[in-house]
């Protein structure tokens, strides 16, 4: 995929006379997409541009919704209160607001809350895990693809989507996987004919996992795979190699970063564009948060020591140990993506209620937790349950109003789209939606639900099978 040339002079920069160069085959300026399988390569510009065409867009009348018990997450519960929509924003949240002509939609009984968004996941590049050909979340290569943009492979057409949006989720990020840098995120609505469409902000975060620091003590005869095996001293060698290889990563796209900046002052010639480098320049200057995907509290300890010696600011995902470093989350006021509520004690010595205490620990330290599922392949058609993890760690100490915070206003301030989603009020969008009780009691249904001010349907292939069978011939 890349071709490696292995001296790169910017003497005129003030920088090192050499340094390493990965040069990627992509065009330049070009984002590359994750490539396995490639689906709609056929699909063309204009081609594009007129399927938009046909797709509706935000509704245009004025909509008043009445009746229901309004969670605005930023400020107080209003029970009950009203909601006005008019040009698929949010016009005005109250006790009463003035109709002026718009539309009554009465939700009497119901319960309103923002759009929920489920950030760190799989959902629209995993349909199926078991089969191959539905999995797209992996771009070949090697340990960096910086400019891999998870957002276009995004399938619109998955079955997946509808089924979250059932239950609440109106956006979503999927993340690239497979590497040590895997590539850059996107948020994206969970409604749309075409990933432009549903593109809410692309490119959103780089995504580094970070090498784990635990070692395989199996000997080698009881090995699974004994031409895989490896002895303590070759892992430990491995380990610190990919450790160093991300060191080195970052120190050359930052002197990239310094040969541009040079350049535009006119102290030197401009540096030959290379896609790898250009997507890193945000996240190397501090204008995009890098995601560190780290569980263990050794790999969490070594991530923070390199975010000192970095400019980038991170946000720590997966974080199944983050409880242990609570204190030092809270001080670098660094967020938490915890996707580890429902997950198994990973010590004998662990308390059997650990993760499910972990938001609330991290909570009361000053840490802002949202909560995730994960990326993995089987998350993907799961994330539908990303409600019942907030409603599990509110059982075990985390307060009702943050766990609803950690599903819609924070990870919306994560996503830096906080100025348009994540809570009910004035001038952001009209992504809400409305239940029969309690969004965090497993029992409650969500009835109806508006995108950008747009109803959307919340049929999925379960209701559909659900409709099916419930009305097959009986025998007599």
């Amino acid at each position: 995929m890349r071709k490696f040339i292995s001296h790169f002079r910017f003497e005129r920069a003030g920088l090192p006379a050499t340094f390493n160069r990965r040069r990627f085959a992509s065009p330049p300026g070009r984002a590359r997409a994750l490539t396995f399988p490639r689906r709609r390569g056929c699909l063309s510009l204009c081609g594009a541009v007129w399927l938009a065409a046909l797709t509706p867009g935000v509704a245009a009348e004025s909509l008043l919704l009445s009746g229901a018990t309004v969670h605005t997450v930023a400020g107080e519960t209003l029970a009950p209160g009203q909601v006005l929509i008019r040009g698929g924003k949010i016009a005005a949240v109250g006790q009463t607001v003035p109709a002026d002509g718009a539309a009554q939609v009465d939700l009497a009984g119901r319960h309103l809350y923002p759009g929920l968004i489920a950030l760190n996941t799989a959902l629209g590049l995993t349909e199926i895990s078991a089969v191959r050909a539905t999995q797209d979340s992996t771009e070949v290569g090697d340990d960096f693809t910086p400019d891999v943009e998870s957002g276009i492979a995004v399938n619109p057409d998955s079955e997946l989507i509808p089924v979250a949006r059932a239950n609440g989720i109106t956006s979503f990020e999927p993340v690239p996987q497979g590497h040590l840098i895997s590539g850059q995120s996107a948020l994206m609505a969970a409604d749309g004919w075409t990933t432009e469409q549903m593109t809410i902000r692309n490119p959103l975060a780089l995504h580094l996992f970070w090498p784990s620091r635990e070692l395989d003590f199996t000997p080698k005869e009881k090995a699974r795979n004994r031409a895989q095996w490896k002895s303590l001293a070759d892992q430990d060698q491995k380990r610190r190699a990919r450790l160093r290889a991300i060191a080195d990563f970052f120190a050359e796209a930052g002197a990239y970063a310094r040969a541009k900046d040079a350049a535009a002052r006119g102290q030197a010639p401009a540096p030959e564009i290379i896609p790898a480098w250009e997507a890193m320049l945000p996240y190397v200057r501090g204008e995009r948060p890098v995601v560190v995907h780290a569980d263990e509290i050794r790999q969490i300890k070594a991530a923070l020591a390199w975010a000192e010696t970095q400019r980038c600011r991170i946000i720590l995902a997966g974080a199944r140990d983050a409880w242990m470093a609570a204190d030092q989350l809270a001080a670098r006021k660094i967020p938490v993506l915890y996707g580890h509520v429902h997950t198994l004690p990973a010590r004998d010595t662990d308390p059997y209620d650990v993760h499910f205490r972990a938001p609330a620990i991290l909570h009361q330290a000053g840490v802002r937790v949202a909560f995730t599922l994960g990326e993995g392949s089987f998350d993907a058609a799961m994330i539908r349950n990303l409600p019942y993890l907030a409603a599990q760690a509110a059982a075990f100490g985390l307060p009702e109003a943050e766990a609803l915070k950690g599903l819609t206003l924070y990870p919306a301030q994560c996503a830096g789209v906080a100025d348009r989603l994540g809570s009910l009020e004035a001038g952001k969008d009209a992504t809400l939606f409305a239940a029969d009780g309690d969004i965090l009691d497993i029992r409650s249904r969500v009835q109806r639900m508006w995108i950008a001010g747009r109803e959307v349907s919340l049929e999925s292939r379960h209701t559909r099978l659900y409709e099916k069978y419930k009305n097959r011939p009986r025998p007599e």
